[in-house]
């Protein structure tokens, strides 16, 4: 008979990539998933400051798995701050949860250090999955401070969930032996994301116009929020220079943000008559918004992973992306199935995507490599680490 295992993941909110991996880890026999969810505002909807509006994903986030909602949920919004998310009532949920391991995201805001705490004095293991790398930019200062905290922090986890190789490369220099370091990948739903992003000729012609592009010339994408860290406006002027070199493609952003404004200004500027705005686009949609697209940029820096990434890839597209991006070393081999350029060299994004805009045979070739690198980049690979690290504390 197999024995089940009970384990929860204790999050701000129900989030759109996440909820669909409980469900999923929730169909294994020997695993009973619980989410505790520290807020409800992205099932009620809330204000997104990142993105400049009200945001209700529109996808069912509570389906399939044992979801709670800690007392309190209703009345709290986005976590902006340590102390932004004090919900006292979690301490009750994972001590009477009778749990067989706890998964916490990161180590803020507070509540998390409280279900730690209230975990430990069960005697319920504890597991550590964040988005954190060692290239993310920090002050000196705060980077020296850190440290010894981080280090402190993680030696009391029973072990970490790495979701990819820079992730695991920040555990290990926090003292996390390789031996409790466990491979679960930063995915999205693959089997959603490459059913949905399967379009016949004439419905790929009708997404295109839905994007704001009546013809058939390529489309660069840029689907992700509008706001510094991004570098969204890195981009635009990256297609200005391929313009003026005599190429011709559409530039479709997708998204919204605090930027907005000053991008169409400097779309204006530039007198770039081949960049359309579709604006905000919610889940359900998305994955024939990447199908409609040829080439998937991602210019950001000091971004941990990059989960758009993910869904281009499902919808099998090239993908040029920053090197600062946490997930360029999994899931982009340069010449393969796209490019990487340092983040801020306009010119360098412009080259990488000159011959992607060109040779429609290249698209087609790294849009393929793209499909099968994601294939093997999906839940399954996170049920066996899940699997893995809680064989480490069984006794």
């Amino acid at each position: 008979m197999t024995s089940v295992r009970r384990i929860a993941f204790l999050n701000t909110h129900p989030i759109q990539y996440f909820a669909p991996l409980y469900a999923y880890l929730n169909t294994a026999p020997d695993l009973s998933v619980t989410a505790l969810y520290l807020s409800d505002y992205s099932i009620r909807g809330a204000l997104d400051p990142r993105f400049g509006r009200t945001v209700k994903w529109d996808i069912d986030l509570l389906a399939g798995y044992d979801a709670r909602f800690v007392g309190g949920a209703d009345k709290r919004d986005h976590c902006e701050g340590f102390l932004s998310m004090l919900a006292p009532a979690v301490w009750g949920e994972v001590a009477r949860g009778r749990l067989d391991a706890l998964v916490v995201h990161g180590h803020t805001p507070a509540a998390v250090l409280l279900a730690v705490a209230a975990a430990k004095a069960s005697g319920v293991p504890v597991f550590t999955r964040g988005e954190t790398h060692l290239g993310l930019q920090r002050s000196p200062l705060k980077a020296v401070l850190r440290r010894p905290v981080m280090r402190a922090y993680y030696g009391q986890m029973a072990g970490a969930l790495a979701i990819g190789a820079a992730n695991r490369a920040f555990y290990r220099a926090m003292g996390v032996p390789e031996a409790k370091i466990f491979s679960v990948p930063y995915t999205v739903d693959n089997e959603r994301f490459i059913q949905a992003s399967s379009l016949t000729a004439d419905q790929r012609t009708a997404e295109r116009k839905a994007l704001g592009v009546e013809d058939d010339l390529p489309i660069i994408l840029y689907a992700a929020k509008f706001f510094g860290r991004k570098r969204p406006d890195d981009l635009i002027r990256a297609a200005a220079r391929l313009r003026d070199a005599g190429e011709a493609f559409h530039l479709v952003m997708i998204g919204a943000g605090e930027r907005e404004a000053d991008l169409r200004v400097l779309v204006q500027t530039l007198a770039l008559n081949n960049v359309t705005f579709p604006g905000f686009v919610n889940q359900s949609v998305l994955p024939r918004a990447y199908a409609a697209g040829d080439i998937f940029v991602l210019p950001s820096d000091n971004e941990p992973w990059g989960l758009a990434v993910n869904e281009a890839m499902c919808a099998g597209l090239p993908i040029v992306l920053s090197e600062e991006i946490g997930c360029a070393v999994d899931l982009v081999r340069d010449g393969v199935n796209g490019k990487t350029f340092p983040a801020g060299d306009v010119q360098v994004l412009a080259n990488a995507l000159q011959p992607l805009v060109r040779d429609p045979e290249v698209r087609r070739r790294m849009g393929a490599a793209s499909l099968k690198i994601i294939s093997h980049w999906s839940y399954a690979e996170c049920l066996e680490g899940i699997r893995a690290a809680l064989a480490s504390v069984t006794l």
